[in-house]
């Protein structure tokens, strides 16, 4: 392709963060109207890539990047992500930038937003006038209907579904008259596969109107359908230059990796002839915006790993959440025969039950302070475990060696790619973040396990370092495990059993090995013509 013909030519491009080189002479060109895949596993350099291009201000604050960056052919090195979006560069984050006391509409349009005037306006200036809620209403539709989904624009964001608030997100760049490149980093790692499908028809639809895409995700036939070439990052650096249309999903796994990826993890072959219930959960309903639990009624056996699947807002994220008393609740719970307490969250611990929450970033980590803090708070808070004490406790102090020792342990067997165990969590891709979530319960020694949506945003190597992990949990310390996730397959390929929930309660329970238009006829309520037994 003529270089004319290119909106985006990112040449040469090289960075390191702390002394550890994330990217190495990348180079990434997309045309006028196409859509380019970007894939690699997480730390692999695809976020640091995309963040030079937008300017984020931890490049410059961290000695900036090496290499040229050209938009139609002009170059350019933005200092901020105003400028980026001046010069018509969109970006839909992996983590959700949205104010949740907002309404959508008042998101899409954020410093964009539709004004009038008033008589005012002549005594004071331009700044005394008032927006125009009409307008913005209309505005802010427009943009919804372009994605043809269902999304009240008056609808806080913190009332919102996951799914609802990623289309938000797009809905607030498709507003923007002035965008040429539309960066779309993990748009659908939250969203149904009818929410997906919508999305990645609305992303061919823009590309069809000139406007180029990168696209961003993990889930590899996503990226292969829509896209019309495909970039693999790995380690920092580019390794194939692939047309979509010629290569398979197994193909580029092993190019992200580097090794052969299995097609599936082998299923496990345990058989509960007379279960022991390890947690009842009868009548139970929580009050957490965006999820319905109404009144879900629950057994899960010792030594199981149970999945909980179900479409977006249907009540499988609420059930974890509820019990372990990060939002109201009401029911009864019953662990090894004894009642939990609900709204209880430190009770709940202290019976030897662990939680890794579907968000990270809010609930999972302590940002600002480093890895091996995170993996032991929980431990330290709720066991007194990695401190030191004199004169019957009146003097404590924290065991920073063995702090340290533990926290080495979890980065070497969950492969956290970090500099050391004393970066701040903040500084870690998000797959590698979730890993540092998984070795602050593990840590714990619990004897039960809720992880919720414990891959969400981790590429095809690292997801099966989790799941291998967590099979190994369970297998080696028999700690029973209650896993919520998105991935119907993934809950296939380590679950003994899968429990469906559709309107806030538990519809069917099948085997791994059921028919999968089974699980899709739960999803969609219809147990009724469920041919296996429930």
């Amino acid at each position: 392709m003529d270089e004319k013909n290119y909106m985006l030519r990112m040449e040469g491009i090289s960075k390191d963060f702390f002394g550890n080189q994330v990217l190495k002479d990348v180079t990434l060109r997309v045309g006028k109207g196409e859509i380019v895949g970007l894939v690699g596993e997480n730390g692999a350099g695809k976020s640091t890539l995309m963040n030079i291009l937008f300017g984020l201000p931890v490049i410059n604050q961290t000695g900036g990047y090496q290499g040229k960056i050209y938009l139609e052919d002009k170059e350019v090195n933005f200092a901020s992500p105003f400028e980026a979006i001046e010069a018509g560069i969109g970006m839909v984050h992996q983590e959700f930038i949205l104010i949740p006391g907002f309404t959508a509409t008042e998101n899409i349009l954020l410093n964009r937003e539709s004004t009038k005037y008033n008589i005012f306006v002549e005594v004071f200036g331009e700044r005394l006038k008032t927006l125009n809620r009409e307008e913005m209403h209309k505005r802010a539709i427009s943009a919804i209907e372009k994605l043809e989904v269902q999304l009240n624009p008056d609808m806080l964001v913190s009332e919102m579904p996951v799914g609802h608030r990623q289309f938000t997100e797009i809905a607030r760049e498709m507003d923007r008259k002035s965008t040429k490149l539309l960066v779309l980093d993990e748009p659908t790692a939250v969203l149904t596969e009818s929410e997906a499908e919508t999305m990645l028809k609305a992303a061919r639809k823009l590309a069809n109107l000139g406007l180029s895409v990168i696209f961003i995700s993990h889930r590899l036939s996503e990226v292969l359908a829509i896209s019309d070439r495909l970039i693999i990052l790995r380690d920092g650096q580019v390794v194939r230059e692939l047309e979509s249309s010629s290569t398979t999903p197994r193909e580029v796994a092993s190019l992200m990796v580097g090794r052969e990826i299995k097609e599936d993890l082998s299923k496990k072959s345990i058989e509960f002839k007379k279960p022991e219930i390890v947690l009842e959960i009868k009548d139970l309903w929580v009050d957490m915006p965006g999820e319905q639990v109404n009144g879900v009624d629950l057994q899960v056996s010792k030594g199981e790993i149970l999945g909980i699947g179900g479409l977006a807002g249907q009540g499988k994220l609420g059930i974890a959440n509820g019990i372990m008393g990060l939002f109201p609740a009401e029911g009864e719970v019953f662990y090894k025969g004894e009642r939990l307490p609900l709204n209880n969250p430190v009770g709940v611990l202290s019976k030897g039950i662990a939680f890794v929450s579907e968000d990270r970033r809010g609930v999972g980590l302590l940002l600002d302070e480093p890895i091996d803090l995170n993996i032991v708070f929980t431990a330290m808070q709720i066991q007194g475990r990695f401190i030191k004490k004199l004169m019957g406790g009146l003097i404590k102090w924290r065991d920073d060696k063995e702090i340290a020792r533990v926290a080495r342990e979890y980065v070497d067997s969950l492969q956290i790619k970090c500099v050391s165990e004393k970066q701040n969590a903040k500084e870690l891709s998000g797959g590698n973040q979730q890993k540092v979530c998984l070795a602050k319960a593990f840590v714990l020694e619990p004897d039960f396990l809720f992880v919720s949506e414990p891959t969400r945003g981790i590429d095809v190597g690292a997801k099966s370092v989790v799941l291998e992990t967590l099979k190994r949990q369970n297998r080696e310390h028999g700690t029973t495990i209650v896993m919520t996730s998105s991935e119907l397959e993934e809950l296939r390929s380590i679950c003994d059993r899968i429990a469906i929930v559709s309107e806030g309660k538990i519809v069917g329970i099948l085997p791994p090995t059921a028919d999968p238009a089974d699980f899709g006829l739960l999803m969609l309520g219809e147990q009724k013509e469920v041919k296996a037994g429930v």
